[in-house]
């Protein structure tokens, strides 16, 4: 079948996040929000039609995350990543962050450390702070063509013995990068020499662009597995985010029982009817409509990519490995992260994430959310070349 996505459906008065809360955080209503990472893009047929076929049924009480979903990611994983999951290494988890949340408590101590590698999703170093964690920041190194790479010899400088847990952003959101085996190998051998357990968040595993591949964390190798929990799910890969459906997998028996503690405590309990069927049609019938998505993101990330090229000076994008968000490095631009700001807001009419909100980092950068249908790509890009060339010429 063959995926059309030249128009998406109109969210707006839908309740949707990003245009709800348009006003509260830009301060005006006219803004195209491409900020929060879902898509402006149809959530697949095969999703809603599971969806209409469990609303035949009129009783929508408590269930049991179904053994059939969990089994239909564990074979969607081992065919597409190489790993191999058992049912009892799985767990229901209504999202990534609050699984992170639940590991920083089943396994560190109030003041043990968290490494967290800015710039990085705020949850990561928001979540380590909430819980009294101590926060152990090893900032990615940026390369001069703007790759950016681990810096294995600060991280080493930084670890001591109450350092606990390592939080992994694989892919990295928001760079972009498809972290390479020998990259990760090199943060592996840190781990496994001072007991640090990782948790992998991989949540867009399935986003990544050819060539690149994606390396689980835990495949590295059978001790990597021992020290590893993976944060996986469809909110992302089929825009499901509103479907509240992840997982959490953890082979190690130890690990499980401890995380199984806080998880039970917590009471994450099983999620809905409609993400349970949701969420396992995702992994039978979304293989292709995947593959074709892919090829519209970065047909859609060419476009941006085209326009900074318009404005060298000013405005740079490095390709994505992964994830459709572009990392804009906008430091040419000679403008306070406040200025930036409000000059996507004001002046090119587009609300983004502020870098600066993934750390400091961050500072001079903007987070695009290119997940749009080519009509709406457009209008993007038309609003921002406008204000590009009003504000620096041509």
């Amino acid at each position: 079948m063959n995926y059309i996505f030249q128009t998406s459906t109109c969210r707006e008065n839908s309740n949707a996040e990003k245009y709800t809360l348009r006003k509260q955080l830009f301060g005006r209503d006219d803004v195209l929000p491409i900020w929060v990472a879902d898509m402006d893009i149809d959530t697949p047929d095969f999703v809603l039609d599971a969806v209409k076929k469990r609303l035949e049924h009129p009783v929508f009480g408590y269930e049991e995350m179904p053994k059939s979903a969990f089994m239909a990611q564990i074979e969607w994983i081992k065919k597409e990543h190489g790993v191999a999951y058992e049912l009892e290494d799985m767990f229901y988890s209504h999202s990534v962050v609050a699984s992170m949340n639940a590991v920083i408590e089943a396994f560190t101590k109030e003041g043990e450390g968290v490494i967290v590698q800015t710039p990085v999703y705020s949850p990561f170093f928001h979540s380590v702070k909430e819980h009294k964690r101590k926060l152990i920041k090893n900032p990615l190194k940026q390369l001069e063509n703007g790759k950016y790479v681990f810096d294995i010899e600060d991280l080493k400088t930084k670890i001591d013995e109450k350092t606990k847990l390592l939080l992994l952003c694989s892919p990295h959101n928001p760079v972009g990068r498809v972290w390479s085996k020998e990259e990760l190998e090199q943060i592996l051998e840190l781990c496994l020499e001072h007991n640090i357990v990782v948790f992998s968040d991989e949540i867009h595993s399935d986003l990544v662009y050819a060539p690149n591949v994606h390396m689980p964390f835990a495949s590295l190798s059978q001790k990597a597995r021992d020290i590893t929990i993976t944060a996986m799910g469809v909110g992302k890969t089929f825009n499901m985010a509103g479907f509240a459906m992840s997982t959490v997998a953890i082979p190690n028996k130890e690990l499980r029982a401890k995380f199984l503690e806080v998880y039970k405590r917590v009471h994450f309990a099983n999620g809905t009817v409609f993400g349970h069927v949701g969420f396992e049609a995702a992994y039978v019938h979304g293989k292709g409509w995947l593959e074709e998505l892919k090829i519209h993101l970065f047909q859609n990330f060419l476009m941006l990519q085209n326009l900074c090229e318009r404005f060298p000076k000013r405005i740079k994008v490095t390709p994505p490995e992964a994830t459709y968000l572009a990392w804009l490095d906008c430091r040419g631009m000679k403008l306070s992260d406040k200025k930036l700001r409000e000059f996507f807001i004001d002046e090119a009419k587009l609300g983004l994430n502020a870098g600066i909100s993934f750390g400091r980092e961050g500072s001079g950068f903007m987070r695009l959310n290119f997940a749009l249908s080519h009509v709406k790509m457009l209008q993007v890009i038309e609003q921002l070349e406008l204000a590009l060339q009003n504000r620096f010429g041509v």
